[in-house]
């Protein structure tokens, strides 16, 4: 068979994945990417593990597909959106870890800019907001404690950039290239002309020579060296998405409403806006969700909660689970969570709240709280994050007919019961969990002729399960109890 492959490099580990025509998974590999947390509300990756992983994980999968006979005519990157590398091109050398979007370490700046008035302008040309999720600030940071000084040709880079300047040859006429969808998550690119934009530049302090050149999402964007991935030498890279723009791309909402959801790291909610830039949804970030070059630009509202499924791992840490899969047994063997609420913001609140200085709280205890209780709350505050910003789609006036969902968590019926209530709204389980690297697989086979139009996605896009509102007066007041302990964090 003839096959694509899609890179998934997200933000716990980095997954390789092959698919056939028809884009069932063939072969995969993961390898666990390991985190820092040098003080309180700083998240970093190292960028050469990044890397490692990925070859490993590439290798595993092409040398596997090709000894049983198959052809690999293709690779797709998706990758963790805003996560910012700063490396010296004329080595190679990372200046130093990569800065994770999870990080707050620039709240300060933000705030300091929010007080300054640039907050519209940013928003009027960016579609987002001053917040430390986004990549600007991070490259400000690097730069104004003069980490790249020693580097003669400094660069910064989203991961995509960073995987494919080293797969395409690095130091060795590595391609410097990104996508418009990775570009959009930086606060430095212009929504409409797709270029980057000289007044963000000028704002951040970043010079135009520091940053990728911007590409349609499907472009042919070089092809793998054959000394970096020998089972994949001269194989086309023919698609880049961010995470959740190839989520989307792979639920394939490729029309004006349609909306997904991936409980991930953190739970990311997309709606499908056209191809015109849509006006401002107050608490909802503008993002560009796809360019198709001659076929087309989509733009996407989104919601971005920064914490889910990490807060599984860290019930696990603590040991209150002994791996993730126990979340929803032990959730399930207590009616209630006896009044407790969880509030995951470890790493401040995403949309439609935009507070970088909240953090974590479990309110409401008592002797009557227990591991299951508590397993029980945190699956009900995954509901409560969507529905908040299921809430603003709707005060904006996108309101969905059907959530589409992925993401490791989404396989908790318990979850998508409660978030199919919480949002009053029919929820779909993808047939495929690992969306996202799907949606790289679907972009990189248009790119070389596997598929021909987004029809044909559609047509093979299908749903495991199907997930109604119930009886919405005991979640009504619980989302009621979050809200309140929400205002406490």
């Amino acid at each position: 068979m003839e096959l694509i492959l899609a890179l998934d490099a997200g933000t716990t580990g980095v997954r390789s994945v092959a698919f056939d025509h028809d884009l069932h998974v063939v072969d995969e590999s993961y390898r666990e990417l390991n985190q820092f947390y040098p003080s309180p509300g700083e998240v970093e990756h190292d960028a050469l593990e990044i890397v490692e992983l990925a070859i490993a994980t590439l290798e595993d999968v092409a040398a596997r597909v090709r000894s049983a006979g198959h052809a690999v005519v293709a690779l797709g990157i998706t990758n963790q959106r805003e996560t910012t590398v700063g490396f010296d091109r004329d080595d190679g050398a990372p200046i130093s870890r990569a800065i994770v979007w999870q990080d707050r370490r620039t709240s300060e700046m933000c705030q300091r800019l929010e007080d300054e008035g640039h907050g519209p302008a940013l928003r009027e040309t960016t579609g987002l907001v001053l917040d430390p999720y986004f990549s600007a600030t991070k490259i400000h940071w690097m730069l104004e404690r003069g980490l790249a000084d020693g580097a003669r040709v400094p660069s910064f880079a989203t991961i995509d950039t960073w995987l494919l300047w080293v797969l395409t040859g690095g130091v060795d006429g590595g391609q410097f290239l990104t996508d418009a969808s990775n570009a959009s998550r930086t606060s430095l690119l212009d929504l409409r002309s797709r270029t980057w934009s000289p007044e963000m530049l000028s704002l951040f302090g970043v010079e135009l020579p520091m940053l990728a050149e911007v590409r349609a999402s499907n472009s042919h964007f070089g092809s793998v060296n054959a000394d970096i991935v020998p089972s994949l030498a001269d194989v086309p890279i023919t698609g880049i998405l961010g995470d959740q723009q190839s989520a989307l791309f792979g639920q394939a909402c490729f029309e004006v409403g349609m909306v997904k959801a991936t409980y991930g790291t953190g739970a990311f909610v997309l709606a499908q806006a056209g191809s015109h830039v849509p006006a401002v949804v107050d608490g909802l970030i503008t993002t560009l969700a796809w360019d198709l070059g001659d076929d087309g630009v989509s733009y996407a509202l989104e919601g971005s909660a920064f914490v889910a499924g990490a807060a599984i791992q860290w019930l696990a840490d603590l040991g209150v689970i002994e791996a993730s899969s126990d979340l929803e047994a032990l959730a399930r063997s207590v009616n209630d969570s006896a009044g407790a609420q969880f509030v995951p913001a470890f790493t401040g609140l995403g949309s439609p709240f935009w507070r970088a200085d909240a953090r974590g709280a479990i309110s409401g205890l008592s002797q009557g709280v227990g591991r299951g209780q508590l397993a029980r709350a945190l699956i009900e505050a995954f509901a409560y994050q969507v529905r908040a910003m299921t809430d603003a789609f709707a005060a904006g006036g996108v309101t969905p007919h059907e959530l589409r969902c992925d993401g490791g968590a989404a396989a908790m019926d318990l979850l998508l019961e409660l978030q199919a209530t919480n949002s009053r709204v029919s929820v779909l389980r993808s047939s495929t969990l690992e969306a996202t690297a799907r949606g790289a697989a679907s972009i990189a086979g248009l790119g070389v002729g596997v598929f021909t139009s987004l029809e044909q996605l559609s047509d093979l896009w299908s749903a495991s399960a199907r997930f109604e509102p119930g009886e919405a007066l005991f979640v009504d007041a619980g989302y009621a109890a979050w809200t309140r302990a929400l205002e406490r964090a």
